[in-house]
């Protein structure tokens, strides 16, 4: 199945990160290499971009389609930031981003287990040679720790009564598909409006899955470390958690006289882009330049 590649608020990104010709920068999620190509014609031929992503996949797509010597692709997560760059022989770099979440080709290739529509297993392992999957939290995971997961993770108020509907269906049997658990919460809290009722149950099962909040915060920390100073970072989030922990992140910083934020408020998509691509629509981004 192709699935087209459309990177998110390229143009905003590019005026935050401010790639100069020569730099060394970091993206963090290069997944199929869109916003990567973008900083790649910034930077010149003496330019250099590594490419960090969890998904294996997503970089052997990338890896055939970019030719381009400048380009370093490696399998990781941001929590392998430092050891990366340093087996590659980078003590600092000039810039780095994060575009967080799930991908388009993640959710719509049903083998991988995000969708709420895939009768496959149920998985959200963005980085497949984990073992641990969502199969795992929804079959095993005691009641309360379910709960809590759906409370922190998803802003999900009716946390309980979801929680205890899956737990009272996997004593018939194990739940084993996406489907089955969309399924077992559109009956518990019903549908109303466009949004799908299992929304924050996913957002919430596949944070946990792929340590997500622990991640994002690996990575704030490290590209402290690894910025040079005038370097910048940025971050794309997608859900209000993200964005509060980038917001928090960047504040604390620049109290401490560490950073200087370079978003006053969140920059969101243009109205033509969240026309053209609507994965776009709940994106904010958020930058700092490290002092």
């Amino acid at each position: 199945m192709t699935i087209p590649h459309l990177p998110v608020m390229v143009r905003e990104v590019i005026e935050i990160l401010n790639p100069k010709k020569g730099g060394i920068y970091v993206d963090a999620t290069v997944g199929l290499g869109g916003h990567a190509e973008s900083i790649l014609n910034m930077i010149g031929k003496s330019g250099i971009m590594i490419g960090i992503d969890r998904d294996q996949a997503a970089l052997h797509v990338t890896e055939k389609k970019y030719d381009d010597s400048r380009l370093i692709l490696r399998h990781g997560n941001f929590s392998d930031m430092e050891r990366i760059l340093s087996e590659e022989g980078f003590s600092s770099v000039d810039g780095i981003l994060f575009d967080l979440g799930v991908s388009m080709k993640q959710l719509r290739d049903l083998v991988r287990g995000f969708s709420f529509f895939s009768d496959e297993r149920l998985d959200m392992r963005m980085d497949t040679s984990q073992r641990f999957s969502a199969w795992d939290i929804v079959n095993r995971y005691a009641e309360k720790d379910l709960v809590r997961i759906l409370k922190d993770y998803g802003e999900e108020h009716r946390a309980v009564r979801i929680a205890r509907a899956i737990v009272r269906q996997r004593d018939k049997k194990n739940i084993h598909s996406c489907s089955e658990l969309a399924d077992i919460v559109s009956r518990t809290v019903g549908r109303r409006g466009r949004i799908h009722p299992a929304t924050k149950t996913f957002q919430a099962f596949r944070i946990e899955v792929n340590k997500e909040m622990d991640e994002l915060e690996k990575g704030l920390n490290t590209s402290l470390n690894q910025l040079n100073r005038s370097g910048r970072f940025c971050v794309i989030s997608y859900h209000s958690l993200e964005d509060r922990a980038v917001k928090t992140f960047i504040r604390d910083n620049a109290k401490k006289g560490l950073v200087r934020s370079l978003t006053k408020k969140p920059l969101t998509p243009a109205l033509i882009e969240k026309r053209l691509n609507a994965s776009s629509r709940s994106a904010k981004l958020r930058g700092a330049e490290k002092l």
